[in-house]
This record gives C-alpha cells, sequence and structure tokens, in this order.
C-alpha cells in the first residue's frame, strides 16, 4: 500500500470506484487513439493494442470488485483504502488534454512520454489495493504482473524506438520502483502481445 499522502484519506473502495473505472477507461480510450496512430510497424501497433487490452482488464477487474460490494455491504462499508481526491481531478483534466493532443497529431516519442506519466501515476496503485476485496492473492498478483510487463514493455519500445535516453530512464526507473516495490525478480523484456 502506497504511504499516506498530505492530502490523502483513508476511504471506502465504493468512494472510489466509478472514479477508477472513469479514468482506466479513458486511459484506454488514449492508448485506442494510439494504436490508430502508429499502425506501422505491426509490433508498435500491437503494443499499443496490448496497453489498451490490460486497460480494459483493469475495468474488468474492478467491475469484478464492483461485483463483490454490492453482494457483501459490510465488505463495502469496511474496506479502505488510501486515496487522494486531487488525484483523481489531476488524472481526470491530463487525460483530457492527453488526448485532444493525440487526435491532433503528436510523435511515437511523445506518445511513450504521455504513457510513462500515465503508468506512474497514483491510480495504479489504487487499483492494485482495490484487488484485495476479491480475496485472491492469485488476482491481485496477476494485477502486479501485468503491471510490470507493460512497463517492462514500453522501456523495451523507447529504448527500441527513440533514441531519447531521459525518457528511457524514466520508464526503467518506474520498472525498477514497481518491481522493487514487490520485492521480486525483474521480468524479462517481451513484446508483441495482440
Amino acid at each position: 500500500m502506497p504511504a499516506p499522502r498530505s492530502r490523502a484519506r483513508r476511504t471506502t473502495i465504493r468512494e472510489v470506484l466509478d472514479t477508477a473505472i472513469e479514468l482506466e477507461k479513458k486511459t484506454m480510450a488514449l492508448y485506442v487513439e494510439f494504436v490508430k496512430r502508429f499502425p506501422r510497424p505491426a509490433e508498435v501497433r500491437n503494443f499499443w493494442f496490448g496497453m489498451a487490452r490490460h486497460e480494459a482488464a483493469h475495468c474488468g477487474a474492478l467491475a469484478l470488485v464492483e461485483g463483490i460490494l454490492e453482494s457483501d455491504p459490510r465488505a463495502a462499508a469496511k474496506t479502505r483504502i488510501w486515496f487522494d481526491p486531487t488525484t483523481a481531478t489531476r488524472l481526470r483534466s491530463l487525460l483530457s488534454a492527453y488526448l485532444r493532443e493525440a487526435r491532433s497529431g503528436v510523435s511515437l516519442e511523445r506518445a511513450f512520454e504521455m504513457a510513462i506519466d500515465l503508468e506512474a501515476s497514483e491510480l495504479e496503485d489504487v487499483v492494485v489495493d482495490m484487488m484485495k476485496v476479491v480475496k485472491s492473492p492469485e488476482w491481485r498478483q496477476r494485477a502486479i504482473q501485468l503491471l510490470i510487463h507493460d512497463l517492462g514493455d514500453l522501456s523495451y519500445m523507447i529504448e527500441r524506438y527513440t533514441p531519447n535516453e531521459a525518457l528511457l530512464a524514466r520508464a526503467d526507473a518506474l520498472v525498477e520502483r514497481r518491481v522493487g516495490g514487490l520485492g521480486a525478480p525483474r521480468p524479462a523484456r517481451r513484446v508483441g502481445r495482440a
């Protein structure tokens, strides 16, 4: 669980669920826009498609959490997570701006930069925290593994398709931060999910 931030507060999952689903859908829409913007080479298109698909999986996982909460209102009332409401406002604004920018045309390097900004956001931590409601370590572990693989793929694509060393360093640092938070070995880079 992330350390509490100055504006973060302990809140019920129900209070955060709709916001998290909304933000995941907007992130998926941005990645779908990148699928359309970067159809070639196929490796790049497949990368963006995989990123969009994983955002859709996050929405599905959150829908599962929602179903569990609806079937057990006591769990919904007592299960709490750390959440900073200003994070949602900031991400909503960022996603809207990024989608407008993407629709007007961006370079592949800029698209990667946007993805790093989003994947580094606290939203991913909130989604993983919400998976505790499922009471299945496998589901939570799967969400974490998908996140780490996405980040590894993002790092690989930046390395392969841009000369921007600073951007690559940001991606690698994000991978290390996520993996370090788990105490797990760093995953091998792979690409080509479709």
